[in-house]
């Protein structure tokens, strides 16, 4: 491989790390911490719960795929970054809850 493109390579295969790396890092204390959350003793919902975050990304795949082609690479991938550091801050944020 030359170095752009093993640049390239080692740039995504970092981002795939630090995603697996905050959800094996959430697992653990996930389930106590989520106690403290209406809802939260359920282990069907916690369940549900990291469910969704795994699945999340395979329903995003047609609509990222189908930008990737219409847009271009770079654009998608920007962008993708972009909402998961939104959803990084938000997720960081205060724990109160409106409800």
């Amino acid at each position: 491989m030359s170095s752009l493109e093993l640049r390239a390579s080692l740039s995504l295969a970092s981002l795939f790390a630090l995603r697996m790396l905050g959800l094996f890092l959430i697992l653990p204390v996930f389930a106590v911490h989520a106690q403290e959350f209406s809802g939260g003793g359920s282990q069907a919902l916690i369940g549900v719960a990291l469910g969704i975050y795994g699945l999340t990304p395979g329903l995003a795949a047609g609509p990222f795929g189908n930008g990737f082609d219409h847009y271009g690479r770079k654009r998608i991938i920007v962008i993708g970054l972009l909402v998961f550091a939104l959803g990084s801050f938000v997720a960081a944020g205060p724990r109160t809850s409106p409800w």
